[in-house]
């Protein structure tokens, strides 16, 4: 692996491209803001797919990849950016699942409940609940993780497990910030409750996108020949460092004000972060590009 706590500043994933015939690409954050797409991240993809690379997307959505994809269509994220997807939504089903009927309180928007379609589990209130499954706030736009604070007192004394379908602590929105699913679940486990996440930084959803690289190529994928393309350090950049794959970051994400101007970051700023943060990454970028 090339990854380093010195990283190259590279203009657009073109001058890495040709050594790595995968790349695993974050969404929210790199391709879009979920309010309108990149324009040169997809053009970017679109090139590198054009040359005979594959990009399999690997988001922390709390939803299954079929509502991601319609979600992107409407953003002007077309299909000629990707060959496949791999949701968080879509591995925590799995670990849905494997409670069977379990009784479930929904923490998180109603319209996210779409995940549980066709698993066996029971939707109940909060007073029944075996199991609580969180896909974000429930109200995001107004909440944060302090709001639940007597939640979180009240599940811990019943000892209750949270599944998190987002690990992401915040996602960008538009122009400003929103908490997510990862929030509520750090909070809790700091709380001594126990939570199980399916997404990044996690190994689950890294394998899952492996597995699907390797049946569009048609051969196993082997992890020196994977660029991973992230935003966030908590999850897209410690989750590839810890499956051993070379990272591109987008350094213009959620972190940028620790670069200085967005469009130029500070090198020395970035080194310092990824020390801080005991990461390593082969390159960086403001945003994705070609």
């Amino acid at each position: 692996m090339t990854n380093t706590t010195s990283p190259i500043a590279v203009t657009g994933l073109s001058e890495l491209a040709s050594q790595y015939p995968v790349v695993l690409s974050d969404v929210w954050g790199v391709i879009h803001n979920g309010v309108h797409s990149f324009a040169p991240a997809c053009e970017a993809l679109r090139r590198y797919r054009a040359q005979g690379g594959i990009v399999v997307l690997i988001t922390n959505a709390p939803r299954t990849n079929q509502y991601i994809i319609d979600q992107m269509n409407g953003l002007g994220v077309g299909s000629d950016c990707y060959d496949g997807i791999v949701t968080s939504g879509d591995v925590t089903r799995g670990l849905l699942a494997a409670r069977g009927a379990a009784k479930t309180f929904h923490v998180g928007n109603e319209r996210e409940k779409s995940l549980y379609e066709g698993l066996p589990l029971q939707l109940v209130g909060e007073d029944e609940a075996e199991l609580i499954s969180c896909t974000g706030l429930f109200d995001d736009s107004v909440e944060t993780p302090d709001d639940y604070a007597g939640r979180f007192a009240a599940w811990r004394k019943r000892d209750l497990p949270m599944i998190c379908a987002n690990p992401d602590i915040v996602v960008e929105r538009g122009d400003r910030f929103v908490w997510c699913a990862g929030s509520l679940a750090e909070r809790y486990t700091a709380l001594g409750g126990t939570s199980f996440v399916a997404g990044k930084p996690n190994a689950p959803i890294y394998e899952a996108a492996l597995e699907k690289a390797a049946a569009i190529q048609g051969s196993p994928v082997a992890k020196d020949k994977v660029l991973a393309i992230g935003d966030g350090a908590p999850t897209d950049l410690r989750g590839a460092c810890q499956q051993d794959l070379d990272v591109l970051f987008v350094t213009g994400g959620i972190h940028s004000e620790s670069f200085g101007p967005e469009a130029c970051p500070d090198t020395g700023a970035v080194h310092r972060f990824l020390v801080d943060n005991k990461l390593a990454v082969r390159a960086f970028i403001p945003h994705l590009a070609w």
